[in-house]
């Protein structure tokens, strides 16, 4: 399962966000990334990120030696780490932030959201909707978005995740 969560807040210490983060998806056998959601161009830019990583996993032909890792490549329609997590990371301050969660288990709405709380994020799914300022900061440029109509801009996004496929 997946479950992409738009949230608003401030974050102090990103080493110690990841940590908290990191040791709440391992007690819940769960995987997880978290992204600038200013980059984020709506749920299915995430969601076929996901989609895309799983399949390179299961087809061997994965970039990164995790998940997540391959998750945040793909969302960035970048083929170095470096400059996906340049693209794509989140900042320290108060910010738009996406995340991810993916898990087979049975894990409680509750649960989330009482670790989000802990940590001062305010869901807010309106961030993750994109909009011409995102397609700018991801380097879609303005000849690319004259081509297609308003309702289909995001697929500029999608067609930057499927080409890191072809860039590998």
């Amino acid at each position: 399962m997946i479950k992409i969560i738009g949230l608003k807040g401030y974050i102090k210490n990103i080493e110690k966000f990841i940590k908290k983060t990191d040791d709440f998806v391992k007690k819940h056998n769960m995987k997880y990334q978290v992204f600038n959601a200013d980059m984020i161009y709506g749920k299915d830019h995430i969601t076929s990120s996901v989609n895309h990583a799983t399949r390179a996993f299961k087809h061997k032909t994965n970039t990164t030696n995790s998940l997540e890792m391959e998750i945040l490549l793909y969302s960035s329609g970048e083929r170095q780490i470096k400059l996906a997590i340049q693209k794509m990371g989140v900042k320290e301050g108060q910010g738009n932030i996406a995340i991810v969660f993916i898990y087979d288990n049975l894990i409680k709405e509750q649960e989330i959201d009482k670790f989000l709380e802990q940590n001062q994020l305010k869901r807010d799914d309106d961030i993750l909707k994109g909009n011409i300022n995102t397609l700018n900061k991801f380097g879609i440029i303005k000849e690319e978005i004259k081509t297609v109509t308003k309702e289909k801009q995001g697929d500029l996004i999608l067609e930057r995740i499927a080409k890191v496929d072809i860039l590998k």
